[in-house]
């Protein structure tokens, strides 16, 4: 269930995007029987999604990557990049190891889910990002990432963009990288629970993030954190 400013929940609304109409109609029947839960258009392209989103309002999109017409990383920019409050972004890939899936989150999609996962996690990954938050489990999301930083293309120091942040700031970066939720990094730092929080939303303020996945990702695109430590 997601909520309005004021507290109140309401029905969180997702748009289903597949070239496969049988994996689309399924999607879209697994999350329409979960209590809390809506889906309120599907489309088989990523052609003219942001007139699709701008009338259907979703407050998620279950994006595919790969589509013989507009791909999932062309239709993800597009919805990023139009005017207003764009919805989150999962992407949805038969793949465990795609350059456009760190592309896509790259550009500000919330994470990504393998077509095979089971049912429950998809439900799972759609009330997370609802909320907010970024889908940093399955871990192969941070075995993706980790891959691309391990390239020669990588950065091997930290650069200038992290100069603004605190000793303490940086440690919990590391941390958020390393997959850690609020309360894991809390135990492993010895903060309060409500401090880590301070510093995730203060991380994400100054360094202009859009949430923790793109944390991730700046943090071993700038060197902070290097692939296998």
């Amino acid at each position: 269930m997601a909520f309005t400013s004021d507290g109140t929940a309401r029905e969180i609304r997702v748009l289903v995007v597949d070239d496969q109409s049988m994996i689309r109609a399924g999607f879209a029947a697994l999350l329409d029987a979960h209590e809390g839960i809506t889906v309120v258009g599907t489309a088989d392209d990523g052609a003219g999604i942001t007139g699709i989103v701008r009338r259907t309002r979703p407050d998620v999109v279950l994006m595919d990557i790969r589509m013989p017409g507009v791909n999932g990383l062309d239709a993800t920019r597009a919805i990023l990049a139009a005017p207003g409050t764009p919805p989150k972004v999962i992407m949805l890939t038969t793949f465990d190891a795609d350059d456009y899936v760190f592309a896509a989150l790259r550009a500000g999609a919330s994470g990504f889910l393998l077509k095979d996962s089971p049912p429950e996690e998809l439900t799972h990954a759609v009330r997370v990002v609802a909320e907010g938050e970024a889908l940093l489990s399955p871990k192969i999301t941070r075995a993706l990432i980790a891959d691309y930083a391990a390239r020669p293309e990588a950065r091997s120091r930290p650069d200038a963009t992290l100069s603004g942040l605190t000793d303490r700031e940086l440690d919990v970066m590391r941390q958020v990288a390393a997959g850690q939720s609020n309360a894991e990094i809390a135990d492993t730092l010895v903060l309060a629970e409500q401090t880590v929080k301070t510093h995730v939303s203060r991380i994400l303020n100054k360094l202009g993030l859009r949430d923790r996945t793109q944390m991730v990702v700046r943090a071993y695109e700038s060197g902070l954190v290097r692939a296998g430590r």
